[in-house]
């Protein structure tokens, strides 16, 4: 006898009367063109009548194999026996038999052991579903419990493939016999709303209630790669977890179809331009540093990785790491990876608007297994990998900010109070954990923002390290040439030849990444080379060479110097003025304030009676702010003036104030340590305070920022005028001229409709 779950409200009868029923109707009217084939079959099927009455012996299947499988040959053409994965399985016995090729293979490679078992699918679920079938056909309630079912079978060399279960049930039939109960549309509303009472659900359809009649046809679908993105992406929500490699792993070899990959993570510092294994807060397994905490991207990569994973941002594959080291003997890379014995390796870079978080490793043991055609499996799990990784990133970024801000950076004074009595607060109820604490935030501000740019400063930057490169390659290019022959190691007319070619290259422009690609290629592949020149007479020239190479001293860098030398300055001098006037800003009314040195220093305020509630804030006291602010601009740009000869290079900068006379809310963001506007009304200022120092002028390509003149940006004809008033007390000073000209703004991306004054210094 056949063993059927016991716990199911059907009656199984394996029949294939339905088929055999619609075999004879196609041969009584005539409508076969072998008629004596399938009267032959007719004949022997009556001599059988368990295909029609009900099954109850498997040999009654075995003995009658060739006569089913003509019987179903409509159903498993022959042509497809090698591609699908088919066969007739009996509903709720666990038997499967008439098996297409392709599913045979599968069972011999699983082994006599594997038990086909539908993954995460219990008793419970089992029953209900079968509920749920009889209230679809019987009651016309379509509850759609059904979900996703999957076989999850080894191959032979124990790699798990996944493959996802259909069920054709057009040969099933489902009545109800004498022990179904009458069911009400109030039963039904009551099982719907109590699925996990199984009681509830055999109480309105105990065991063996319906008769299920018929025989099913099983089709599986490989989905080993989708399923194994499925799972991928639930453990890259735990990925700190102790078990993510080893089950990260698994999900590669499932993709690979290779038991023998394995897989790792570089995390890439690009402020110090270093690959390292502890950026995401926890030491990751990593093949290219390969046991080091750190190494920088030349230690790491030669030209052609970092063309690929820095420069380029694409996969960079190695098919065959013996043959890639044999004609790249001092590649790093690939002494790196030849040393750990690995054969072919995928290294994929992890990138996130544009930055480079990492590099994702997956490597095999022999040489061809991996390769740039298999790469490309890749690309359906980086999205997820990505995500993942920028997360932890964050994450990791955010706890070394909150160390810094915890240890060595203060509360501004004028906002100090409500931390303290959130921190109090929290203290006196109990919860002293950082998630525990209250939001500080601070309703109906004004704000006032600053900006005082330099002007031309990334142009300079890069036509100062251009002189610097052409004068740095042109002394190596005659160092070289005066080497004599055989005097230095390797092709020196080749070292030439590049030398010429990065000197062309720079006598037009400098572009991102050429400042790092040619000292890369000095020190990796020429100063080792010069360093051990064979001939005295050109040591004092090598020395040389060496001293004006140096970044403190050298002439190589003077330029460069000249620059650093020529920012810091002016931030310095823009900075202490602003910082000396601030002591006096405070004594007029208590805010908050914050600056920021880039290319020039920005300055922001944020003023109101909810910042010092001991004090309300008067118009008057706003007006001596705004007023404050203003003078400070002009003390900052006359300071700059007064030394801008004593720079090395003399920049001129530019001046601007946001006028905003609508209150907005902020709020202290824990993740970043700093206050930022509140909602998405407010928001607007903020995108405003972004991009306002690159609008034109309406109708022009003029900048409405200059040099020499103060810019004030306003949205309201009432701010203009109160600001036009302190304008004429500054021109009453000796500040600025008496002339102000009135500017419409082109456009911005979401921002329409601003002014502004704009007013020359006087000199």
């Amino acid at each position: 006898m056949f063993t059927i779950y016991p716990d199911t409200p059907f009656k199984v009868e394996f029949s294939f009367g339905r088929i055999i029923e619609n075999l004879r109707t196609e041969f009584t009217s005539g409508r076969l063109k072998n008629d004596e084939a399938t009267r032959q079959d007719l004949e022997q099927i009556d001599k059988v009548p368990a295909l029609v009455n009900g099954i109850t012996e498997f040999s009654q299947i075995s003995d009658h194999q060739d006569l089913l499988a003509r019987l179903l040959k409509d159903y498993f053409p022959p042509g497809l026996t090698d591609n699908e994965i088919k066969a007739v399985t009996f509903p709720y016995s666990g038997i499967i038999f008439n098996h297409t090729n392709r599913f045979k293979k599968i069972v011999a490679s699983a082994g006599p052991e594997y038990n086909f078992n539908i993954r995460d699918f219990d008793d419970h679920q089992s029953y209900v579903l079968s509920c749920c079938l009889i209230i679809k056909y019987l009651f016309g309630l379509d509850l759609d419990f059904s979900k996703p079912l999957f076989y999850d079978i080894p191959l032979a060399n124990g790699i798990i493939k996944h493959y996802r279960i259909l069920y054709n049930g057009d040969f099933l039939e489902l009545f109800a016999n004498d022990q179904a109960l009458e069911i009400t549309k109030t039963d039904l509303q009551l099982l719907i709303d109590n699925y996990e009472d199984l009681s509830l659900w055999k109480k309105f359809f105990p065991p063996g209630s319906y008769v299920l009649r018929g025989f099913a046809i099983v089709s599986l679908y490989d989905a080993t790669v989708e399923n194994a993105v499925s799972i991928l992406k639930e453990q890259l929500l735990s990925l700190n977890a102790p078990a993510f490699k080893s089950s990260a792993e698994a999900i590669f070899r499932s993709i690979y179809r290779n038991p023998d990959i394995r897989f790792g993570f570089t995390v890439y510092d690009a402020e110090d331009q270093m690959f390292t294994t502890g950026g995401l807060g926890y030491q990751v397994t990593s093949y290219l540093v390969n046991g080091k905490p750190q190494r920088s991207v030349p230690e790491t990569l030669c030209l052609q990785a970092q063309q690929h994973l820095v420069s380029e941002r694409r996969y960079f594959t190695i098919s065959d790491v013996s043959r890639f080291r044999e004609k790249n003997p001092d590649s790093p890379v690939a002494i790196t990876l030849d040393a750990q014995q690995l054969g072919s390796v995928i290294l994929a870079p992890v990138v996130k608007n544009g930055q480079l978080l990492g590099v994702l490793e997956v490597v095999a043991p022999l040489a061809g297994q991996l390769n740039s055609i298999n790469a490309n499996k890749l690309e359906i799990i980086m999205p997820f990998f990505t995500t993942t990784i920028e997360r932890l990133s964050a994450q990791f970024q955010n706890k070394i900010q909150a160390i810094i801000q915890d240890n060595y950076t203060s509360i501004h004074s004028s906002v100090y109070w409500k931390f303290r009595e959130a921190a109090k607060g929290s203290l006196l109820d109990g919860a002293e954990s950082r998630s525990a604490l209250p939001e500080i935030n601070f309703v109906r501000v004004l704000p006032l923002y600053g900006q005082i740019d330099i002007k031309g400063s990334s142009q300079l930057r890069n036509e100062s390290t251009r002189k610097d490169l052409t004068a740095q390659l042109e002394s190596l290019n005659r160092l070289i040439g005066r080497c004599k022959p055989g005097r230095i190691a390797g092709d020196a007319g080749m070292i030439q030849m590049t030398l010429e070619k990065y000197i062309s290259e720079l006598s037009f422009s400098i572009h991102a990444g050429t400042e790092q690609l040619i000292s890369h290629y000095l020190q990796t592949e020429v100063h080792s080379l010069i360093d051990n020149v064979d001939d005295p007479d050109m040591t004092p020239m090598i020395l040389d060479y060496f001293k004006q190479a140096d970044q403190e001293k050298g002439e190589f860098h003077k330029y460069r110097r000249m620059y650093d030398t020529t920012i810091t300055a002016v931030n310095n001098t823009l900075s202490s003025v602003i910082d000396e006037e601030q002591q006096e800003a405070q004594m007029i009314y208590p805010h908050y304030f914050e600056r920021s040195k880039t290319d020039g220093v920005d300055h922001m305020i944020y003023i109101g009676s909810s910042i010092h509630p001991a004090k309300p804030l008067t118009p008057a006291k706003l007006s001596k702010i705004r007023l404050w602010q203003l003078l400070v601009m002009c003390k900052m740009e006359r300071a700059h003036r007064n030394s801008i000869t004593t720079l090395p290079y003399a920049l001129e900068i530019t001046s601007l104030v946001l006028i905003h006379s609508v209150p907005l809310n902020i709020r202290f963001r824990m993740d970043e340590k700093r206050f930022d506007v509140d909602g998405s009304y407010n928001a607007r200022f903020e995108i405003i305070k972004k991009r306002i120092d690159k609008a034109y002028i309406k109708g022009s390509i003029q900048r409405i920022i200059s040099p020499g003149k103060l810019t004030l940006v306003y949205a309201d004809a009432i701010e203009a005028s109160e600001y036009k008033g302190y304008l004429g007390q500054l021109a009453e000073l000796g500040y600025v001229e008496n002339n102000i000209e009135d500017i419409e703004i082109e456009d911005l991306q979401g921002v329409t409709g601003l002014r502004a004054m704009r007013i020359a210094y006087r000199r």
